[in-house]
């Protein structure tokens, strides 16, 4: 049996699926603090036999938090000689360009704690000046004095030449063996010196916090008698073993919100959908990502709290291409000082969570408002609701300020949380030069099926697609990730001039030291996969754009098509080309999979309509009020089954709202297919 547990900030879903095919899922409550209780929680509630499982991968969101909520440790920064204020310095690009009172973020290390130590090693890579291990030694002791709990090492140049962090690391450990200690070649070797140190102060930040939470969640395994493979999910959108997620944590910034945007491509792939919408909306936020060609888009130019007010702090790690907004199930409805509504990103979590929940929220949430118009049903939750009681704090919260029905402000505060949604899903499809009406939108979490046959229809997608277990599709999304590695290089090399040995060279480098890793933990060298990327650009541009290219030797012939392609996807990313331009190459990019056996769907047999259907009851829609709508249970539809808007598929966990004049189709997987037209 494999299993996958993914925490959200509201719930901790699991999914499960023995050797036959036949899966399973699970929710639960999120119990922030002590994470690992809630996937114990989730685990005993599945019912699973806890000694059959094989393998177990997982998805936590304790970086991302020990980040945000400023909770990590207290860092000590080596760098070299005369670069100790680069965290200070940063980038000059303000995006609050007119604000005089513009403040930079703070960095995460204060400046008595960045020290310098004399060493130099050129762009090329050669060494100008060896490490003085005087220096070295005073910051041990300084740093011991300061009570620093982590030490992050950056050098200039390390990218290209390693030795001297490398040698630093092995002083620290030798004479302070239980510090812990990031050096920046092995988190990245590209260039760009502010945003590597930043990933590697940043890695040291969480490495104590996130070493003790996977230490005492295999603890908690290992007590349930839980002894398979464990496995953790990666931003990259691959896995990783506990004890490499240890060493690089910061690679899990964003371990749970990817594991769907992969579930979405695997999905593609079986219904032969090649151009997805990946759409993910839980409790607290929603996430979405834009799968071209069957491609996963993975930059490494990725960052955390970046606004339109702020410049947020890079992270020069691998991460699915991904836009979030604070807007999901537990979304506060409130009107502003302004007299606005608005809906996010302040969420009421799990605890107390929306008034529905009868824990002591008194705050009106994009789930309360879905009861109130009937989209949701008060049957369908682990709580007595009382709904005389929702109604009213929807109507003194919402709609009595605007003199409008609780009914009225309820449809409000769903179109507000559409309307941010939608901005999010052109951000990710029309502001990247796509067009949606190319792409099938597929749904997932709690709320993405509530929301995305509105979306759907508005965005202009050709056909909005609610998978199999929806809820937890996240969770089923890492039960068919593989594992991954992404080794980036900076090669900074003319095409006109390139040395083509030298090129094949690198990368049949690459690809052993990958091979070497890959075999270490475990993997056969049949399944291991490469995929090559380039990161190009025109000569004299100052950002690239990342083109896959062929695997094998090259030719000249070879790199006429690579070209060719740039030029292509130059003008798709920024509307225009420049054929006379010499391009050159920025960096080399290897992507290593090992495969694991991927589920085998299961068809689902043919059913009666009157079979599926529930009850009949009063939905409120825009513009039409309130209307009769007939209720199926989505566990009893079977496959070819036609559904006519409006109409409501129930599901324990979420439910797909079709509006008047839609039409819904069962395939023969079982997932959901809605027509966005509207006749």
């Amino acid at each position: 049996m494999r299993v996958a547990t993914d925490i959200g900030g509201t719930f901790t879903d699991l999914v499960y699926v023995n050797d036959q095919g036949e899966f399973g899922v699970a929710k639960d409550h999120t119990t922030p603090g002590k994470y690992e209780r809630g996937v114990m929680n989730v685990i005993r509630r599945s019912g699973i036999s806890q000694e059959e499982i094989e393998m177990f991968i997982h998805g936590t969101t304790v970086v991302i938090n020990t980040l945000t909520e400023r909770k990590g440790v207290k860092v000590g920064l080596i760098t070299t000689k005369g670069t100790r204020d680069v965290l200070e310095i940063a980038r000059g690009n303000r995006p609050d360009l007119y604000n005089f009172k513009y403040q930079k973020p703070k960095p995460f290390v204060d400046r008595y704690l960045r020290l310098e130590v004399e060493e130099r090693i050129d762009y090329k890579g050669n060494i100008l000046t060896d490490v003085n291990e005087n220096d070295l030694k005073k910051a041990v002791e300084y740093f011991k004095k300061e009570q620093v709990e982590a030490i992050a090492i950056v050098f200039l140049h390390s990218y290209k030449n390693d030795k001297h962090e490398e040698f630093a690391k092995c002083f620290i450990k030798e004479n302070w063996p239980d510090i812990y200690v990031t050096a920046s070649n092995e988190l990245t070797k590209e260039w760009r010196e502010y945003e590597r140190t930043n990933t590697t102060v940043l890695n040291s930040y969480v490495k104590p916090i996130t070493n003790q939470y996977i230490d005492k969640l295999n603890q908690e395994l290992l007590k349930e008698n839980i002894k398979g493979t464990k496995y953790i999910m990666q931003s990259n959108g691959g896995t990783t073993t506990f004890e490499h997620a240890k060493e690089e944590p910061i690679q899990m910034i964003e371990s749970g919100p990817v594991a769907g945007i992969y579930g979405a491509q695997v999905l593609g792939d079986l219904i032969d959908e090649p151009n997805i919408i990946a759409f993910d909306v839980g409790g607290t936020t929603a996430k979405c990502s834009l799968i071209s060609q069957g491609e996963v888009k993975i930059t490494t130019d990725y960052f955390i709290e970046k606004s339109d007010v702020s410049a947020g702090y890079p992270i020069k790690a691998p991460v699915v291409d991904i836009v979030e907004i604070g807007n999901g199930g537990g979304s506060i409805a409130k009107i502003d000082e302004l007299g606005s509504l608005q809906v996010g990103p302040e969420s009421a979590g799990s605890n107390p969570g929306p008034v529905a929940y009868g824990l002591g929220g008194e705050s009106p949430t994009t789930t309360d408002a879905h009861l109130v118009t009937g989209r949701l049903s008060a049957n369908n939750f682990d709580y007595k609701v009382e709904m005389n009681h929702v109604r009213q704090v929807m109507d003194q919260k919402v709609a009595s300020p605007f003199q409008v029905t609780a009914e009225d402000g309820a449809l409000g505060v769903i179109q507000i949380a559409n309307s941010n949604m939608l901005n999010a899903l052109r951000l990710i499809s029309v502001r990247k030069g796509f067009n949606p009406s190319d792409f099938a939108l597929v749904a997932f979490g709690g709320g993405g099926p509530m929301h995305a046959a509105a979306l759907g229809r508005e965005l202009g997608v050709k056909k909005v697609i609610i998978p199999v277990s929806s809820a937890v599709f996240s969770a089923w999304g890492m039960l068919q990730t593989d594992l991954r590695r992404d080794f980036i290089q900076t090669y900074l090399e003319s095409m006109k001039t390139i040395n083509l040995n030298q090129m094949n060279q690198k990368w049949q480098y690459i690809e052993e030291q990958a091979t070497k890793e890959f075999i270490e933990e475990g993997m056969d060298v049949q399944n291991i996969l490469f995929i090559r990327y380039l990161d190009m650009r025109y000569k004299g541009q100052e950002h690239s754009v990342k083109i896959m290219v062929p695997n094998g030797k090259w030719t000249k012939e070879t790199c006429k098509e690579i070209e060719a392609k740039f030029h292509e996807l130059h003008e798709q990313t920024y509307t225009f080309q420049l054929p006379d331009t010499p391009t050159e190459v920025v960096n080399l990019h290897l992507t290593g999979f090992g495969q694991v056996e991927k589920i085998k769907p299961i068809e689902i047999d043919e059913v009666s309509q009157s079979a599926a259907l529930f009850e009949k009851r009063d939905v409120y829609f825009e513009r039409d009020g309130w209307l009769k709508t007939n209720v199926y249970q989505r566990d009893t539809m079977g496959k070819n089954m036609t559904v006519e808007g409006p109409a409501i598929i129930e599901e324990k966990q979420t439910s797909t709202l079709l509006h008047p004049n839609q039409k819904l189709t069962v395939d023969r997987y079982g997932n959901l297919i809605i027509e966005t037209e509207v006749s």
